[in-house]
């Protein structure tokens, strides 16, 4: 049996970077430990009202979803997009890495951790936190006192920047809907493919604890939740890492 701690930026990243593995991987008799760097409060939603302490509580709900033993919340802000960032104190891009790296190590440490999850380089598709998720996992494996696998959920990017080159010209029309650059989550050359078609319903229903985060506009977990079955079997039933030893 083997303790993974899966480090991300927000609510809703677990599961849909990770939420396929994370279930397999609980369900196979593995401890998974959750750590969030933020709660997510810029995020776009209709709900009125702190919208930091219901993303927790979605958070904790997609963690029972997933089987995880645990869940650990940093509590830095969270940054904003880069063209949109926050301004308010403690945002988590503006932690120094050795700082936030050490809080993670600590975690590692106390549950001797045999891997851990961060973000590819790019921060997936260039969001600021999780860029710094990126650097914060790569230094928190360099001083943890066992340092663990590190797994970077990413994509293949190719159908994705096929995907984008095409919507671009309709991006004016779709309210809340950002489009990133083409230099986007991994080459294909570098990335694992892990099968988690049989996680699907599990990363599903991870996916629909996050009830916030399909309003607001155009959103990436609304389109998952509405896929009929076997076209959600298709598109949700791969995940992808970045192996780094």
């Amino acid at each position: 049996m083997a303790t993974i701690v899966s480090l991300h930026a927000h609510p809703d990243d677990e599961a849909l970077l990770t939420g396929g593995w994370l279930a397999q991987r609980a369900r196979g008799g593995d401890r998974v430990v959750l750590v969030f760097a933020t709660d997510g409060e810029a995020g776009l939603s209709d709900h009125h009202g702190p919208l930091g302490v219901l993303r927790r509580a979605e958070g904790e709900a997609s963690a029972r979803a997933l089987g995880a033993a645990r869940v650990v919340w940093m509590g830095h802000a969270d940054s904003g997009m880069a063209d949109a960032p926050t301004t308010v104190a403690g945002r988590f891009v503006d932690v120094p890495v050795s700082v936030a790296a050490r809080t993670v190590a600590d975690v590692l440490d106390v549950e001797d951790a045999d891997i851990l999850t961060g973000y590819d380089a790019n921060g997936g598709y260039g969001h600021p936190d999780h860029v710094a998720v990126h650097r914060v996992a790569r230094a928190a494996q360099e001083i943890a006192r066992r340092r663990p696998l590190l797994l970077e959920a990413t994509r293949d990017r190719t159908g994705l920047v096929r995907l984008l080159r095409v919507v671009r010209p309709l991006a004016s029309l779709l309210p809340g809907l950002t489009l990133p650059r083409d230099d986007i989550y991994a080459d294909p050359a570098e990335v694992v493919r892990v099968d988690v078609r049989d996680a699907v319903e599990a990363k599903r229903a991870a996916l629909a604890a996050h009830a916030s985060q399909a309003t607001g506009g155009v959103r990436t977990v609304r389109i998952l939740l509405a896929l009929p079955g076997p076209l959600a079997r298709r598109v949700l039933g791969r995940e992808w890492f970045v192996e780094v030893p």
